[in-house]
């Protein structure tokens, strides 16, 4: 009489709702440990933008006060968003190289976009949302990768190449912080057409505030990190 084999069982119910289940556990103690980094950074950094956006509050006095005129904004903003691209794409670049195993390719695209993308944010996309909320005369986006093409997109690939050789992240925060602040105000200066009012300085320190705490102060070490292969985290600088 032949014997009746019972199929062979690659995995019940049980079992798959069981790995499901560590799936889904894994994925939370990761993004926990992503919220945990973005927060400390953001709490940690606070008190440097807070500084930064001060800085902001003293020189628009001097230029108010000393009416000086709408093209020394314009050339010093010139002259600051192309270095703050720069420091980003280094220290952007330098982070993913250092925590991942990523392609060239792929460590092009992130020290591009966590450069000039959020540097273009935080510099020229979020001041213009202030200038508009203000209703400033000369207001209007300045799209550095795009209006000078030639200078911010080769200081972009610089800092990416020197950081894909020499992957060092070390630079003084207080440093980016204020190239972004300055370069963030002097984008806004260029829109203001005579002297500043008190209200209008008010709401200027606080747009320089979100416009630098945000974007800087989480491009430097979780945007990389969102995509680098490793899962550890480093220290909080």
């Amino acid at each position: 009489m032949p014997l009746s084999h019972a199929p062979k069982s690659f995995g019940n119910s049980s079992d798959r709702g069981s790995a499901a289940r560590r799936i889904s556990d894994a994925l939370s103690s990761s993004s926990r440990s992503m919220l945990r980094t973005i927060g400390g950074e953001l709490k940690l950094h606070a008190p440097f933008t807070l500084v930064g956006a001060l800085t902001g509050i003293v020189i628009m006095v001097i230029l108010s006060s000393a009416a000086v005129p709408r093209s020394f904004s314009t050339t010093l903003f010139w002259g600051l968003h192309p270095l703050h691209v720069l420091l980003s794409a280094l220290v952007t670049t330098g982070m993913y190289r250092l925590h991942s195993g990523g392609k060239l390719w792929a460590t092009i695209l992130i020290g591009y976009l966590g450069s000039v993308g959020i540097a273009t944010l935080s510099d020229c996309v979020i001041p213009y949302i202030g200038e508009t909320l203000l209703g400033l005369p000369n207001r209007g986006i300045h799209l550095g990768f795009i209006e000078k093409w030639w200078l911010v997109n080769p200081l972009a690939a610089t800092g990416i190449a020197i950081a894909y050789l020499w992957p060092k992240t070390k630079f003084p925060h207080a440093g980016h912080v204020l190239l972004s602040t300055w370069a963030s105000l002097f984008h806004m200066t260029m829109a203001a057409g005579g002297e500043l009012s008190l209200q209008t300085m008010m709401v200027i320190f606080v747009f320089l505030f979100f416009a630098v705490w945000v974007p800087c102060c989480t491009s430097d070490i979780v945007f990389p990190l969102v995509f680098a292969k490793e899962s550890t985290s480093p220290p909080l600088s």
